[in-house]
């Protein structure tokens, strides 16, 4: 899988895009539980007031809560506030917001500095819940000694507690201050604020603010940007999913074309290791699972882990104590994980070994479909078929069983993390150690680190059957082809003759004990005939595919022109040479497109001419549509006969100096066979014919046969020679053709 990373280089600059969009969706997503946990605390619980710093504060309740600052913090506070009263110039402009300006002064937040406020906080909330304790003991006859160091029942009636408070020595006021702070430090950092915060509110209404249109316009506020906020992370979602798609799909079409160029680049001995149906399923199959992966690794992948770091950091500054909850949670899916990775992943490998020999059943049995029925092979072929689908599918369910068990399973995580904090936070609430919006938040953030792990098991659920696929693809891709070009390449001669000459050739396939050729040695004159003749399995076929480099030789020379084949480029030594095989092949299209295979812009006439040699002339113009009549896939809507004709008249259009026609006549009946090779003579008198056939009466009147028993050559010569002095090809005659034929 790793060594087909390198096609991600392409596409980094939109891979790193996709990364920043993420982190963006990532950022918003989290945003979200926290501006939730504001709505409910803030906005619902506190009455729309999220600072223990007040907006604006009468400036006989600011006298008081400065008594219960340090000299310090009194100066900072005093900072950030301006001192209105009616006298001031822009008074008559706060009067509306703040109605009781107009008849006593108001000191108003003004300050913007941010660090200076949120250093307010604590001593602001502290001396706030002093002042309001002492406003509340004051009022309590019964409480005349609840301010320590200080008696009320002592002052005067009438007096007020706080200019008593005021006047005492600072010492006194020092020591109450610290008492009664003390008593506040049980509280936590968030409940002293809120608690604060009613002080502030019963201010507001002092003030003549209205209650109801401030929390109103908190809430409405933090909605907005709610919605503001996931917006954002809906547009940043649609353009990942659109940018994952084009780079997941660029990666597939580019492993497509490399996988197709190295297969067109296969020699016969890189195809006798893979199998055409394994080539098909690597081809489609296979890069689909990785296109699909790779799509899925942008998406979720990048994401997840995100989600998951950033979801524990802000559910830690929320609850810090109820953190081993979800570590017991992380663990135990962590883990879950491991053992269905561990079981699954040698299942996927089965899988796609069994996906190829399915394809490979099915392409028999397609293909030899008439066979079978003439045999009467269809329950046979369908048992066998079965066999190949159960076993698949057998094993397929085992790995979706398997995989199965993640969903539930972490549902069920899912849901006992949610009652385990709903359980332990509600006490929390109770010890009033923790707000109910803290409470739902981190509840929120257990929830997407859960689904975070979700997200990646189910890439965990594709990723080694991905895996498998993409070792198979490198494989393919990583073949050493035994054929290569040479690093400098020799040039064959522009005036070519044709001529093919072997030297003590032999041949050796891969894993072989012996070889299949050994010491052939001959020599195709052009203006000649050669033909090859020999019983099955002599190596006849092997022979001619050693000239285009189908195969190379393992000992010996192969010329053409003078040239050892090996020092020419494959595509220029193909230019030279025609090539009709030993079983047809014709691609889907017209009877014209297959003709102009190898040259597109061949004129009508060249065209007529070579069907008219290959003695075509007759079936194609009784065709509908003549030269534009379809020809199905692999000409199967036309005769063995028609397929042959047509594959030697598509080389004839080349006009190539060497031709090789490996059995191309055997479909032939024996009259077409002879005005088909006295029309080459004709047509291709300057040409090297080499023919391989079985028939007799095709190559008797060769210019030179060569007769091979067990890959070597036992014979050479003119038909009349190879009779008087090669017992073999003799028996071969006569075993064919009767006396009067011989004659």
């Amino acid at each position: 899988m790793l060594k087909l990373v390198r096609y991600l280089k392409p596409y980094l600059s939109q891979v790193a895009l996709i990364v920043l969009l993420l982190f963006l969706q990532a950022n918003m997503d989290l945003a979200l539980p926290d501006y939730m946990s504001r709505i409910v605390n803030n906005g619902i619980q506190q009455g729309g007031i999220d600072s223990p710093v007040p907006r604006a504060i009468r400036a006989q309740e600011m006298d008081r809560v400065l008594l219960f600052m340090t000299q310090g913090d009194r100066a900072a506070v005093k900072l950030l506030y301006v001192r209105y009263d009616t006298n001031f110039v822009d008074a008559s402009n706060l009067v509306e917001m703040y109605p009781i300006l107009a008849t006593e002064p108001v000191f108003v937040l003004v300050s913007k500095d941010a660090k200076a406020i949120q250093a307010a906080r604590k001593p602001m909330s502290q001396a706030l819940l002093a002042a309001s304790a002492v406003q509340q003991i004051a009022a309590n006859p019964a409480a005349a000694q609840a301010i320590p160091g200080m008696d009320l029942s002592r002052l005067p009636l009438g007096t007020d507690v706080f200019t008593a408070l005021a006047n005492l020595p600072p010492d006194q006021i020092d020591m109450i201050k610290g008492t009664m702070l003390e008593q506040f430090s049980a509280l936590g950092e968030k409940m002293l604020e809120q608690s604060a915060i009613r002080s502030i509110r019963a201010e507001y209404q002092a003030i003549g603010m209205d209650p109801g249109k401030l929390q109103n316009g908190y809430i409405l506020s933090t909605g907005v940007l709610m919605l503001l906020l996931t917006l954002i992370s809906v547009a940043a979602t649609i353009t990942v999913g659109y940018l994952g798609a084009r780079t997941a799909a660029g990666i597939a079409r580019t492993l497509r074309r490399d996988v197709f160029r190295k297969v067109e680049s296969f020699s016969g001995i890189e195809f006798d290791k893979f199998s055409t149906a394994t080539l098909i399923t690597r081809s489609t199959n296979d890069i689909t699972q990785i296109q699909m992966v790779v799509f899925m690794t942008l998406r979720m992948v990048i994401y997840a882990p995100i989600m998951g770091v950033g979801g524990v950091i802000r559910a830690l500054g929320k609850a810090p104590s109820m953190a081993w909850i979800i570590g017991i949670a992380v663990l135990v899916m962590l883990v879950m994980i491991a053992i269905v990775f561990i079981i699954a992943m040698p299942k996927f490998r089965s899988i796609q070994m069994l996906v190829d020999r399915l394809n490979r059943v099915a392409r028999e049995n397609l293909t030899g479909l008439m066979v079978v029925r003439a045999f009467n092979r269809q329950k046979f072929e369908k048992e066998r078929f079965d066999g190949a689908n159960t076993d698949l599918t057998r094993v397929n369910l085992f790995v979706i069983r398997v995989m199965v068990i993640m969903m539930p399973f972490m549902m069920l995580i899912m849901n006992v993390l949610s009652v385990s904090v709903i359980w332990v936070g509600a006490h929390k609430i109770a010890e009033s150690t923790m707000q109910v919006g803290d409470m739902m938040a981190f509840l929120q953030y257990a929830m997407q680190i859960v689904m975070s792990f979700l997200m990646l098991s189910m890439i965990f659920i594709f990723l080694p059957r991905a895996s498998v696929s993409g070792d198979r693809i490198a494989e393919v891709l990583g073949t050493e082809l035994s054929i290569h070009d040479p690093e400098v390449p020799e040039n064959l001669p522009s005036a070519s003759s044709g001529r093919v000459e072997f030297r003590n050739v032999s041949f050796r396939y891969p894993g072989a004990d012996t070889d299949a050729l050994s010491g052939i040695s001959f020599t195709a004159e052009p203006g000649q005939t050669t033909a090859i003749i020999g019983p099955t399995g002599s190596g006849k076929s092997t022979t001619v595919n050693l000239i285009p480099r189908f195969y190379d030789v393992t000992g010996g020379q192969i010329l053409v022109d003078g040239v050892d084949i090996r020092k020419v480029t494959q595509h220029e030594l193909r230019t030279r040479i025609g090539y009709v095989p030993q079983k047809s092949v014709l691609f889907s299209g017209s009877v014209a497109t297959n003709l102009r295979y190898g040259a597109e812009d061949a004129t009508e006439e060249r065209v007529a001419l070579a069907v008219k040699t290959a003695q075509a002339s007759a079936f194609v113009a009784e065709r509908e549509g003549g030269y534009e009549a379809k020809i199905s896939q692999a000409g199967a809507n036309i005769s063995g006969g028609q397929k042959q004709r047509l594959s030697i008249a598509r080389a004839l259009v080349m006009r190539y100096p060497v031709y090789i026609f490996d059995d191309s006549f055997s479909a032939l009946d024996f009259r077409t066979d002879a005005a088909l090779r006295r029309a080459l003579k004709d047509t291709m008198a300057a040409s090297t014919l080499i023919i391989v056939a079985q028939r007799v009466s095709t190559i008797m009147t060769a210019d030179q046969i060569i007769v091979l028993d067990e890959g070597r050559i036992v014979g050479k010569g003119s038909h009349k020679e190879l009779m008087s002095s090669c017992e073999p090809y003799r028996e071969t005659v006569l075993s064919q053709l009767s006396s009067e034929d011989i004659a």
